[in-house]
């Protein structure tokens, strides 16, 4: 089976970390013997000795010839969002894009796509800090300057430094699916999935919670018991605390309250179960938790934007695209 072959942009000043990060998770995913593997390369638009930002120096053999021929095209956080990306680089993302080749942007590279117009049209996010000047920017793209990544047809963008990896985790769900994404998570040591949509940051710093609270005990029982009775009364009774204790303490570690922190992750338990189950939608609302399709499809609109059959359908046709991709 051939590999899906992954070009990364590297350039001088370069995020060392944002560079390796599809290497790190797209070159550790292992799929079922026979199917598509991920080749990670590196171009630059000049090849030879570049530096990156932490002053590790770079060989880089390959130009941008690379690009055209990979089936996906990262672009790591820019150096500096003010310098624009050069003709030569637009051109061939231009290229890219005119081909249905997959272009992902971490972080700053955002900027580089929405220079080669690649965003116009489309949702994108990058990076909260630098928010005001992307929106001035690209005024014609749908900016979501809250959320963690996004993916718009055969475009990608995600939010700052760490949110590569969950953008990149979201690429192997959607091309080779959750459990080989779930494998490589816990692999990396890393969550296996945060929703897209999740906040970029929590506004107040995350206490440091002390060992007798069992709140991290709680939040990890309750992850695995969905469809149980989760009510306020009975997680706080769990965690030993009262309930407004309780909800104080969840908000402070969270960010949210109770009941979205629920609902977010019933939503992720119901992808799970779309994704790799036959379940009919009735079966897969009790199994999440919600209890009835209604609550199931209502949740879904408001988290993705989309429908439980919808999401079922795009994402076994992203799966099916991405290994025929892989073996054409």
């Amino acid at each position: 089976m051939k590999s899906i072959r992954v070009a990364v942009l590297a350039f001088d000043g370069v995020s060392l970390f944002h560079l390796s990060v599809p290497g790190m998770v797209l070159g550790t995913a292992q799929s079922a013997p026979g199917e598509p593997q991920y080749e990670v390369s590196y171009c630059a638009e000049t090849p030879g000795m570049l530096s990156s930002d932490q002053g590790v120096g770079l060989a880089i053999a390959n130009g941008l010839e690379l690009m055209e021929a990979s089936d996906v095209i990262v672009i790591p956080s820019w150096g500096d969002q003010l310098v624009a990306a050069s003709a030569q680089l637009v051109e061939s993302l231009q290229l890219a894009n005119a081909q249905g080749k997959l272009i992902v942007g971490l972080c700053l590279g955002a900027f580089v796509l929405g220079d080669a117009g690649l965003l116009d049209g489309k949702e994108a996010t990058t990076h909260w800090a630098v928010r005001e000047e992307f929106a001035r920017r690209f005024p014609e793209v749908g900016f979501r300057p809250e959320v963690l990544y996004v993916s718009a047809g055969n475009i990608m963008t995600s939010a700052g430094t760490v949110a590569a990896i969950d953008c990149c985790l979201h690429l192997l769900r959607q091309r080779l699916g959750a459990d080989v994404a779930n494998r490589t998570a816990k692999m990396l040591v890393t969550p296996p999935h945060r929703q897209g949509g999740q906040a970029q940051y929590v506004e107040h710093p995350v206490p440091q919670l002390s060992s007798e609270t069992h709140l991290s005990d709680v939040l990890a029982w309750a992850r695995v018991n969905l469809a149980s009775d989760l009510s306020l009364d009975v997680l706080a009774d769990m965690a030993k605390m009262s309930r407004r204790t309780f909800t104080r303490r969840f908000k402070e570690a969270t960010g949210s309250t109770v009941s979205k922190w629920l609902n977010a992750q019933r939503v992720v338990r119901a992808q799970e179960l779309l994704e790799t189950t036959d379940l009919p939608i009735e079966c897969i609302a009790g199994e999440a938790g919600f209890g009835t399709p209604l609550s199931l499809r209502q949740q879904f609109g408001v988290h993705l934007g989309t429908s439980p059959s919808e999401y079922r359908r795009t994402f076994s046709r992203e799966i099916t695209l991405g290994r025929k991709v892989s073996g054409s």
